[in-house]
C-alpha cells in the first residue's frame, strides 16, 4: 500500500549534464521535501550553500518568503508520497537559482516498508558533482573542456579558480552512505510532522 510508511526507490538526474550526472536513492515516502533536499545535498555532492526549490503537481515548494514570493508553499510539511504516488511519476528540484541546476527525481519503485532496508541510502550513482558556482550547464561544460585540454585558453585560470584536483567521474557511494547514516533516525521525528500537516494532494476534497 503507497503511503507514509512505503519505501521509495528514486533516480536523481542533473538534467543538461553529458556524461549524466545521476543518484539512485531509497528514502520513506513520508521524507519531508525539506529532509529529502538535504538528503540530495549529500548524495549530489553539494554544499547547500544557496536557495532551492521543488516542482510537484503544478505547485513550487521551498522558504517561502511571502515579500519575495507569494507562490512558494513551505516544503517542511509536504511528504514525497504527497506529491509522487505512483512509479514513474517525476518531481522537478532545482538548486542555485543563478547557476539553476535542475534536477529530476523519478520514482522507480514504491515498496511497503521494510525494516531490512535502511533509509535514506544511496544505492549507486555515476559521476562527480560539478563544482558549486561554475556557471551552471553550460559554464561546467566548458569548465571541463578547459581543464582536460592545456592549450585552451582558459586552462591555467580554471585550475586555479578550482584550486583543487578535480576528476569529474568520481563518486564515492560508500562516504555519501557515511554521511546519509546519520540522517537515518531523524525519520521518526519527520513523519510525525508529516501526519499533522494539512497539506491536501490535487483532487482531494478533505
Amino acid at each position: 500500500m503507497i503511503g507514509p510508511e512505503s519505501v521509495y526507490q528514486i533516480n536523481v538526474l542533473l538534467r543538461g549534464t553529458r556524461p549524466p550526472v545521476w543518484r539512485r536513492l531509497v528514502v520513506r515516502g513520508d521524507t519531508t521535501l525539506f529532509r529529502l533536499h538535504g538528503i540530495l545535498q549529500v548524495a549530489m555532492g553539494w554544499t547547500d550553500t544557496h536557495l532551492h526549490q521543488f516542482y510537484a503537481e503544478g505547485r513550487r515548494f521551498g522558504v517561502v518568503d511571502p515579500e519575495i514570493d507569494r507562490g512558494m508553499m513551505s516544503d517542511r510539511r509536504v511528504a514525497l508520497f504527497h506529491v509522487a504516488s505512483r512509479v514513474g511519476w517525476s518531481v522537478g528540484y532545482e538548486y542555485d537559482f543563478g547557476d539553476s541546476w535542475m534536477h529530476e527525481i523519478r520514482v522507480e519503485k514504491i515498496l511497503d516498508a521494510n525494516d531490512d532496508v535502511a533509509t535514506p541510502t544511496c544505492l549507486d550513482g555515476r559521476m562527480a558533482c560539478p563544482p558549486e558556482d561554475c556557471g551552471g550547464v553550460h559554464g561546467y561544460a566548458e569548465l571541463l573542456d578547459a581543464i582536460a585540454d592545456p592549450a585552451h585558453s582558459r586552462h591555467d585560470k580554471l585550475l586555479e579558480w578550482l584550486g583543487r584536483p578535480f576528476d569529474p567521474a568520481a563518486f564515492d557511494c560508500d562516504a555519501v552512505n557515511t554521511v546519509l547514516a546519520r540522517r537515518r533516525p531523524s525519520q521518526r521525528a519527520a513523519r510525525r510532522r508529516v501526519r499533522r500537516g494539512h497539506f491536501a494532494p490535487p483532487g482531494d476534497s478533505n
